[in-house]
């Protein structure tokens, strides 16, 4: 190689590693704004109770992420509601419980679950038909948010779609 395409394989090399860094940046700032536009929309989460009951329904999986509804593809991007990761989904009588990894865990208490169904997609993640456990309920500040949730096991729910009829 001689040394002029040398010079000009590390200044495209430099140049694309501007760029990206750049586009980075960028998704960084969407994030942030968006987050800033939902604050006053989510509030604040429900506590979770000092006591929660005797477990009816408890679903290992994939939290998928939180959406403002109707729109399934609407991430909300406050706090660590956006991010997926590993969890355990668990129905009890006075509401239900998502155990996050490395997150805050989620209260959906009873009384705030407008409908449990299933989805083909939720948050930007889409799965095969009817993949996806998509939990609809209304947040204290009256917002309604969808929360998504992939179990290991698809046959688990229909325990939950009978104990929400």
């Amino acid at each position: 190689m001689n040394s002029g395409t040398l010079v000009g394989s590390l200044i495209f090399a430099a140049v694309l590693v501007v760029v990206i860094a750049v586009v980075i940046q960028l998704m960084m700032r969407g994030w942030r704004r968006r987050a800033q536009r939902q604050v006053e929309l989510i509030g604040d989460l429900p506590p979770l109770p000092d006591e929660v009951g005797a477990a009816l329904i408890t679903t290992p999986g994939l939290y998928v992420g939180c959406t403002l509804s109707p729109a399934w593809n609407d991430r909300v991007a406050v706090g660590d509601l956006g991010y997926r990761s590993k969890a355990v989904m668990t129905r009890y009588p006075r509401g239900i419980l998502v155990e996050r990894i490395r997150a805050q865990p989620i209260w959906i208490p009873k009384e705030s679950i407008v409908n449990i169904r299933t989805e083909r997609g939720v948050a930007g993640k889409v799965a095969a038909r009817n993949g996806i456990l998509a939990i609809r309920w209304r947040l204290p500040s009256g917002t309604e948010i969808d929360t998504g949730f992939r179990a290991d096991n698809r046959d688990e729910y229909a325990n939950w779609l009978k104990e929400s009829a």
